[in-house]
């Protein structure tokens, strides 16, 4: 199979899909790798090193993707990148299609088979293409949001850690999976007062347990959700339903009634975006302050730390596309339930069940 790795085009977005080892890997199964000249620049990968891995360089995107039989991406294509898609053509890369109709449309009518990491579920329910992007927005989010809450940001001027003498501030995560664990963990090692709200009382017992006292474990409803707002410097939001688009759980007149100065990281805006005064925003422009509160909802926040989130992510998706090179996407997926999942659209048609409800079609899957 040829596999292509076209530059990243979505603003302020650095990382790629594939290191030198993931090309090297791909081409030791005697696949044929063709990257896009410089695509792996902005995560610190040369194109000579991926010459010596194996991989031949492309001169120009459209090179790239008119001779890839399946390409690797980091995000969804771009408005510029639809005049690539094909009806032979597999993608695989974070897709996010619940909240965007204008790609879905794109997809089905060009019957792209394309696979998105967010939705390949192992059967434990784990998100496995997910976790690593998720672990690494949760480290993030604790250090934009102490950046949100500084005076020349428009924030309160809190310090999460305090100071002697000086309580520390609050910090409210929603959702307790992988990101809302990894954002727990840090801003309780950083000394701020922690709470984080689920709905799943399993989960809380196994939080409680792991971080040892350092965060206040609550039941998550509306009553609670309300209370903790109200009193929280920092809100990050995590929640995430596979291939379904986020509930907005926090309403604008809960945002009114937040702290003035407080901060809102919305790590679920990929998806939709869990506040109702949530609107997707950029590395270069990744704040705006609505009703007091400083919000920020960019859509591609691993983004920032592209060499860290590009190893992470070749580490976790690399055998899914080795599998798929290697046996073609519908004996991989008749063998997979996991990369099953990660389908999304095929043939014209809308395939994940959750995805399809969000879009309002019927989903029609390759296996039946």
């Amino acid at each position: 199979m040829i596999i292509g790795v076209p530059t990243e085009i979505k603003s302020d977005e650095r990382r790629v899909a594939l290191t030198p080892a993931g090309a090297a890997a791909l081409h030791h199964h005697g696949h044929t790798v063709i990257v896009q000249r410089g695509a792996g620049l902005g995560s610190g990968f040369s194109d000579r090193a991926y010459r010596t891995a194996g991989a031949r360089i492309g001169d120009s995107a459209a090179a790239v993707w008119s001779r890839a039989t399946m390409v690797l991406k980091v995000k969804e294509p771009q408005p510029a990148e639809y005049r690539f898609l094909r009806p032979d053509l597999i993608l695989f890369t974070y897709l996010h299609l619940a909240p965007d109709r204008r790609l879905s449309r794109e997809l089905m009518r060009r019957g792209v088979s394309a696979l998105g990491y967010e939705t390949v579920q192992l059967e434990d329910l784990s998100l496995p293409l997910l976790a690593p992007m998720s672990e690494v927005a949760g480290r993030l989010a604790v250090q934009v949001g102490s950046w949100c809450l500084q005076a020349q940001n428009g924030g309160a001027g809190v310090l999460l850690s305090g100071a002697p003498g000086v309580r520390p501030g609050k910090v409210l995560i929603l959702g307790g999976g992988i990101a809302g664990f990894n954002a727990c963990r840090v801003a309780a090692g950083v000394g701020a007062e922690v709470t984080i709200l689920d709905v799943n009382p399993l989960r809380l017992r196994y939080l409680s347990d792991v971080l040892g006292g350092t965060a206040i474990t609550v039941m998550s409803n509306r009553a609670t959700l309300e209370e903790e707002l109200r009193q929280a410097d920092l809100v990050i939001g995590t929640v995430l339903l596979p291939g379904a688009r986020t509930p907005r759980l926090i309403t604008s007149r809960m945002v009114a009634r937040m702290k003035p100065g407080a901060a809102l990281v919305d790590l679920s805006i990929d998806q939709g975006g869990i506040s109702e005064t949530s609107r997707p925003t950029t590395h270069r422009r990744p704040i705006y302050i609505r009703d007091g509160v400083v919000h920020y909802c960019v859509t591609n926040m691993p983004g920032v730390v592209p060499h860290t989130s590009t190893y992470a992510l070749t580490n976790a998706t690399i055998s899914y596309a080795l599998d798929i090179a290697d046996h073609g996407l519908l004996a991989a997926g008749a063998a997979s339930g996991a990369i099953r999942h990660g389908l999304n659209t095929h043939g014209g048609k809308v395939v994940h069940p959750a995805v399809a409800a969000a879009l309002g079609a019927k989903p029609v899957s390759p296996w039946n």
